[in-house]
């Protein structure tokens, strides 16, 4: 790369917020072009700042998925809600994510009166157009107009795919000039372990629907190839009661045995590899609200 197109190249650091459930690691998933981040139907699923990376021939966008803004009942909680708001003035554009077929409520005003603080550009983005007539975008975008005024709207559709490349290029026109700050190739800053546990807990969730909630995090213990030339992974999965624990493991293992059949095909694909994976589940009562585990789970960070 010659010195004239170094000082063409771009790069800078994009943050998703919205209320929980918007479609944020959809949209994430959707730009980086590979699953990255957890999805599932149910409320606060993200935990962790994600950064999922999108490398053109010009221009490196790191994308900042964060926790949907919440009132936190536990101390994950939050954390969770601290993790996103603290993004807010890390970035160079804030994407908030509202859902169009929903009207917009507490929790949208609440992120409104935190991004009035904000000096980075603020681009609202209208997802779920596919759930709505387009007669009914135009209100939508005049009333949330009122409440704050956005450098960019954007209608989008995060999981057809609708109008997502409009809101990539109008992103490179805020984008600074910038190095190149992750190989093409890399898809995100968390190592293998990290998304490894989060594609296992996203099975566990779609599997254990309302039986088990939010009270479920998975630690990978090991990863390391093994004599069958396949990666060995070793993960805990761990819940609040033994009652949770029955319904995880499943009338004779069938459930667990469902979730690793489909989490190890989402993380062969990930790795690119052959999987043998190992699941247990423990019991750890109330682990949310105690520190020490927090810590050991990976959801608190000495920064926040």
């Amino acid at each position: 790369m010659n010195t004239e197109q170094d000082k063409q190249f771009k790069s800078g650091f994009v943050s998703l917020v919205g209320r929980p459930n918007v479609g944020k690691s959809t949209l994430l998933n959707r730009l980086v072009g590979q699953k990255i981040a957890i999805m599932s139907d149910k409320a606060q699923t993200t935990r962790n700042k994600i950064q999922g990376i999108m490398t053109g021939k010009h221009e490196q966008i790191i994308f900042i998925d964060t926790p949907g803004i919440h009132k936190p009942k536990h101390r994950l909680g939050d954390f969770m809600v601290k993790t996103a708001l603290s993004t807010f003035n890390e970035v160079d554009v804030v994407l908030f994510l509202v859902n169009v077929s929903e009207k917009r409520g507490p929790g949208d005003d609440f992120i409104i009166e935190k991004l009035k603080h904000v000096q980075s550009p603020v681009f609202l983005v209208l997802n779920k157009i596919d759930q709505v007539h387009p007669d009914e975008l135009l209100p939508i975008i005049e009333d949330y107009s009122q409440q704050l005024d956005f450098a960019e709207i954007i209608p989008i559709s995060a999981t057809e795919g609708n109008n997502v490349d409009r809101l990539t290029e109008t992103l490179r026109k805020y984008i600074p000039e910038g190095p190149q700050f992750y190989p093409e190739d890399q898809i995100s800053d968390h190592p293998e372990y990290f998304i490894v546990s989060e594609l296992i807990r996203e099975k566990v969730l779609e599997r254990t629907r309302e039986e088990v909630p939010h009270s479920v995090a998975v630690v990978v213990e090991s990863m390391q190839r093994n004599e069958n030339d396949k990666v060995a992974v070793n993960a805990t999965i761990i819940v609040e009661r033994k009652s949770q624990k029955g319904i995880i493991i499943g009338k004779g293992g069938k459930m667990l045995k469902d979730i690793g059949i489909n989490a190890r095909q989402d993380i062969e694909r990930l790795l690119g590899d052959k999987i043998y994976l190992e699941l247990f589940v423990k019991v750890q009562s109330d682990w949310r609200d105690k520190q020490f585990y927090l810590r050991d789970y990976g959801y608190n960070k000495d920064e926040y």
